[in-house]
């Protein structure tokens, strides 16, 4: 479909690559990937055609169509949200013209048995069947399907584009994008303003999508789960593989290790070639070999070894000073902002050491209430941080609170203590601030580059509860894997707040999931909380009676229906009276089971360590808590269920 050869791209002396070759077939779909600045960005606009390469060419098949989402748009605000998705259908007349063209071009040609023949016969087909799914019939259904899935409420359908941030307008258009349903998609960090749930949505779109994909993301898991070839740009080359990401990632680690291998062969060589013409340089008897060294030397490849992969260091937070039992505790919380309702009865109890994750739809609360934490927002209900608890907090918006007149090196060395100063260098590489990059003043640095540095600030300050808001938004692949090391060695309590799956795997014990202007506690990791949903989801479906099934019981039912319907409201009070007993029932046994182990932690401090009953108490009421929990979760699943009958 599209073929990409001996492409250069320099800028004034540098080369970001060259002699760069391969095809992107049909059904492709390819994670592009490469350390920031490699050029993947750059090879996308090329491939559109956005900008012009020093040499090379990309030639297209003929009537083919591209769809590219760059990470930044300017976009425009005109129209409600579904008017401008609308706008990914006026291509339709276009669409016709082509259709037209490739029937003529047939009727006209009589190379019947031909390849090219076959293949047209297979475009037009293509291009028919693409046109009649969209009949105007199908529009209205395939635009609200879309926006849908991308995480946009119906309500929001007739609101005004200018109403959303710019996170929910990139939105709109990867909706108008997706539904212009293009031959070869062109996508760059999709997933950057998506939570879990869309990202999930988009996932299975792109995987049961015939088109071809080329796909550039620090989403581990995103691309792993949608791309089945992976194309490396490092050090101008380009490294073609056949496989997955998480596969290519092994493949990757053998071909740098025969690099090394061949590099420091190539190294001795040239150091004892480097000495021979040293201790003989002024002997005429051995001018000609001298000289022959010398030359060997000129024309000699060097080998070069591909970036090592900082992922491997080892950084740890400094040791967390000991807070109290609960570093949060929230009762009954509630914020709103003005006659808007952002979460209501949130009522939670975070322990020490644990470390949860905050999800859910943007916009359904998850920053709010970590600004409800910090106290930077007023709120009602109550809201309790432990004693003894030191803060470390990483924003969104963190990079803005750097002092712009330091340089990235000064910006680090003014917060590291002891030992850690003598591995600043370490640090600052692993984060991509390697070499001169380190003597940069922070005021010229991009917002991603100042995002990684207060990153690396935050891990050297002595803290006992980190909160991290949306921390890997621009961190590469390398850089996210020695920030999670960190904070899964760290002895701390976490609370993460993020939608990238793969980040959150291994760290968190514990997810709050934000929904519906509620807060419900899931425990268990990540991916034990998403098969969860799944199975909760079915459940629901049984639950609920279809539409269908509805009116037949309207069209159907007797006179008597008045009654019926008393008495099955009544039944259904009922129920939601007996499941709210229950919940209070355990929720109060929670707190006495609470109390009691926070007695007994208190008595630990000073008992014996000859006392073995004491122990024995407090791992036995530990695991009826575990069990009264548990129960405590399935009733207030069971609560909703009733209330949603």
């Amino acid at each position: 479909m599209i073929s990409i050869q001996g492409l250069k791209v320099e800028f004034g002396s540098q080369v970001l690559f060259e002699n760069i070759s391969y095809v992107i077939n049909k059904r492709d779909k390819i994670a592009l990937v490469g350390k920031n600045g490699a050029g993947k960005t750059t090879m996308l606009r090329i491939i559109t055609g956005e900008q012009l390469p020093t040499s090379g060419t990309v030639a297209r098949q003929a009537d083919i169509t591209i769809g590219y989402l760059p990470q930044q748009m300017q976009l425009k605000d005109e129209l409600t949200v579904k008017q401008e998705a609308g706008r990914a259908f006026e291509h339709l007349q276009q669409m016709d013209e082509t259709i037209d063209r490739m029937n003529r071009d047939l009727a006209e040609r009589t190379d019947y048995d031909s390849e090219d023949y076959q293949e047209l016969i297979e475009r037009v087909a293509e291009k028919t069947e693409l046109r009649s799914l969209m009949q105007s019939e199908n529009i209205e259904a395939e635009i609200e399907k879309t926006l849908t899935g991308l995480g946009f409420e119906r309500s929001d359908f007739d609101r005004p584009t200018s109403e959303f941030s710019g996170g929910w307008r990139m939105r709109i258009e990867l909706a108008k994008l997706l539904l212009r349903r293009p031959d070869v998609l062109l996508l760059d960090e999709p997933t950057n303003h998506l939570d879990i749930e869309s990202i999930q949505w988009l996932e299975t779109f792109l995987k049961n999508r015939n088109a071809a994909l080329l796909l550039v993301s620090h989403d581990r898991a995103f691309i792993d789960n949608v791309t089945n070839r992976t194309i490396e740009i490092s050090l101008g080359k380009i490294y073609d593989y056949k496989v997955s990401y998480s596969q290519f990632v092994e493949l990757r680690k053998e071909r740098v290790e025969q690099q090394m291998r061949a590099y420091e062969n190539q190294q001795k060589l040239i150091h004892d070639t480097e000495d021979f013409i040293e201790r003989f340089r002024y002997k005429a008897t051995k001018a000609v070999q001298v000289q022959s060294r010398i030359k060997m030397l000129e024309k000699l490849e060097r080998i070069e070894v591909d970036e090592v992969d900082r992922s491997r260091m080892r950084l740890k937070f400094p040791p967390a000073p000991r807070s109290g039992d609960y570093p949060v505790i929230a009762e009954d919380l509630r914020k709103d902002y003005g006659a808007l309702n952002v979460f209501h009865d949130v009522t939670f109890t975070i322990k020490r050491g644990e470390k949860v994750a905050f999800v859910g739809k943007n916009g359904a609360g998850k920053s709010t209430l970590v600004k409800c934490i910090m106290g930077q927002i007023p709120y009602d209900g109550k809201l309790q941080i432990g004693h003894n608890v030191k803060i470390g907090y990483f924003a969104q918006n963190q990079a803005q609170l750097l002092d712009e007149t330091l340089t990235v090196h000064d910006t680090i060395d003014y917060v590291a203590v002891g030992d850690i100063r003598t591995r600043i260098n370490d640090i600052l590489g692993a984060f991509m601030f390697g070499g001169k990059n380190a003597d940069k003043n922070v005021k010229v640095l991009s917002g991603g580059e100042k995002s990684r540095l207060a990153m690396i600030r935050l891990l050297l300050q002595p803290v006992n509860l980190l909160i991290l808001d949306e921390p890997t938004n621009h961190l590469d692949m390398p850089s996210k894997d020695v920030l999670k090391e960190a904070i899964q060695a760290f002895d701390g309590t976490v609370i993460v707040v993020s939608h990238d799956r793969d980040f959150l795997n291994g760290i968190v014990d514990k997810v709050y999931e934000f929904g519906d202007h509620r807060v419900r506690e899931h425990l268990g990791g990540i991916y034990d909380f998403l098969q969860k949903k799944q199975l909760d989801s079915l459940q629901q479906l049984e639950i609920k009676s279809s539409p269908a099934a509805t009116v037949a019981e309207e069209v159907t039912e007797p006179a008597s229906q008045g009654k019926m319907d008393y008495q099955r409201q009544k039944e259904r009070e009922r129920r939601i009276r007996q499941a709210e007993k229950k919940v209070k029932t355990l929720e109060a046994r929670i707190a006495e089971l609470e109390q009691q182990l926070a007695d007994i932690e208190e008595q630990l401090t000073t008992a014996s360590s000859e006392n073995l009953d004491i122990y024995y108490t407090h791992s036995k009421i530990n695991r009826e808590l575990e069990e009264v929990m548990a129960q405590w979760e399935q009733a207030g699943e069971e609560l909703e269920r009733v209330r949603e009958s």
